[in-house]
């Protein structure tokens, strides 16, 4: 290995590559290499990295990035995270040209708007200099014998002013189109017709841009984390939604989508597969009545997706809610929409939103500054079947707070006694059950032996 080292200096020397050289040393090629031993301190190198260590840093890295940085399928201010590239079909753009220019951000659509009055204004103003400079009466503008076309109309900043005057319908009198000029009457019947073509095209175009409710659905806010708690005996998925203004959404609904993508059993991949979540089609509790701030909730059961999720198993997926809120404006009857999202950090298993309703003299006040707090509760860390199977071994009622067990175990014997007389009924239905369990054992066993 050295004599193939030195070899390969010597090599280099004799290019006259000396700076090489030096560098490869580990001395400073812009000093003299006997100062730099006496002169310069002694430099430590860091210990080179076992090869298996520098492999496994990158994936290491890698999987650091990836749980910093997660990359959502919709922001949480509702916008989508997903560009269109390599679109050939442009021209369907231009099939729908007032869709096209209502999406368009608001510094491009006030230029298109100055364009095209500015465009349109510029042409007729030129046509009517082109019909009076045809008929010659830019050379007898002194005449008073001479009839013109359109009266006091001498130059190119006449005829753009009379154009304005003529599509806007200002008409100062100073500048008028007389009888004796049919092709001036026809130019002023195409361009009173494509003059309002033009208004209601650009105006109507204004108008839906300013009227959008986009900005309508910055004051609906989405809950910061989802949470997973115990409700009514089950798991549940729940999500807080709030209105800021005073002015409600009317036939507001609530709906949620699970993005994930999914291999089926043929082993076809489908990238982020949307899978619905159901918030209460059913039951129509996903019809809000958004007056304050509801909690939404999702049943963890069969059918739901979280069905076979754990706390432990939810850290590791990569999935993620997208929430839709959707309901009409009170103000302008507009549809409005918002959106957000959450991921699986953000997806607080076992924890409860604090209650922000209070009741006060005479009214309900809601207090935002908890909208957004939760607060830790006992929840198994089961996943929802693992539960509903050990339910259905013990068929015991599901008890989970410690506390409720305490004060069941510390009440008079008098109250105790009168529980025992009221769930008689039960126990019995119980001992039944198990001798019935018992029988079946026992029937097994001996078609066994």
């Amino acid at each position: 290995m050295y004599p193939v080292a030195f070899h390969h200096y010597l090599q280099l020397a004799v290019t006259n590559n000396y700076s090489h050289v030096l560098s490869l040393l580990g001395l400073n090629p812009t000093r003299n290499p006997m100062e730099q031993d006496v002169e310069s301190p002694a430099i430590i190198r860091p210990p080179k990295l076992p090869k298996q260590a520098r492999e496994d840093m990158p994936k290491q890295l890698a999987e650091m990035d990836r749980a910093k940085k997660i990359q959502r399928y919709v922001q949480k201010d509702g916008k989508c995270n997903v560009h269109h590239g390599n679109v050939r079909e442009t021209y369907r753009y231009l099939t729908d040209i007032f869709t096209t220019l209502v999406d368009l951000k608001w510094r491009f659509n006030l230029f298109i708007f100055v364009l095209v009055y500015t465009v349109t204004w510029l042409f007729f103003g030129f046509m009517w200099w082109l019909i009076a400079y045809l008929r010659g009466d830019l050379d007898h503008i002194a005449d008073n014998q001479w009839t013109p076309c359109v009266n006091n109309l001498n130059g190119f900043v006449s005829a753009f002013l009379f154009s304005i005057e003529t599509e806007t319908t200002i008409g100062y009198g100073y500048r008028v189109i007389t009888d004796k000029c049919p092709e001036g009457i026809v130019l002023l019947l195409v361009q009173s017709v494509l003059g309002s073509i033009v208004n209601a095209f650009m105006v109507g175009c204004m108008f839906v841009k300013i009227s959008q409710p986009k900005k309508r659905a910055e004051t609906l806010v989405f809950s910061t984390n989802a949470v997973i708690s115990m409700r009514d005996g089950r798991l549940c998925l729940m999500f807080r939604v709030g209105d800021l203004r005073n002015s409600h959404i009317v036939e507001a609904s609530i709906r949620a989508k699970l993005i994930k993508s999914k291999q089926t059993k043929e082993g076809e991949f489908i990238p982020l597969n949307q899978t619905d979540i159901n918030v209460g089609y059913n039951t129509g509790d996903d019809r809000l009545f958004l007056v304050s701030p509801l909690i939404i909730c999702h049943e963890i059961n069969q059918n739901s997706p979280f069905w076979e999720i754990s706390q432990a198993h939810l850290a590791k997926e990569e999935l993620e809610i997208v929430v839709i809120l959707e309901g009409m404006v009170e103000a302008t009857g507009m549809t409005c929409q918002a959106r957000s999202s959450y991921v699986s950090s953000e997806i607080k298993w076992g924890y409860r939103f604090t209650p922000v309703l209070t009741l006060e003299d005479g009214f309900y006040e809601v207090d935002y500054n908890s909208f957004h707090d939760i607060y830790e509760t006992n929840t198994p860390t089961c996943s929802a079947k693992e539960l509903a199977d050990m339910t259905s071994r013990t068929r015991l009622p599901l008890t989970w707070s410690l506390a409720s067990k305490l004060s069941q175990q510390g009440l008079p014997e008098s109250e105790q006694e009168g529980q025992e007389t009221k769930t008689s009924p039960d126990n019995q239905e119980k001992s039944q059950q198990t001798e019935r369990n018992g029988d079946i054992a026992n029937i097994e066993s001996e078609s066994k032996v």
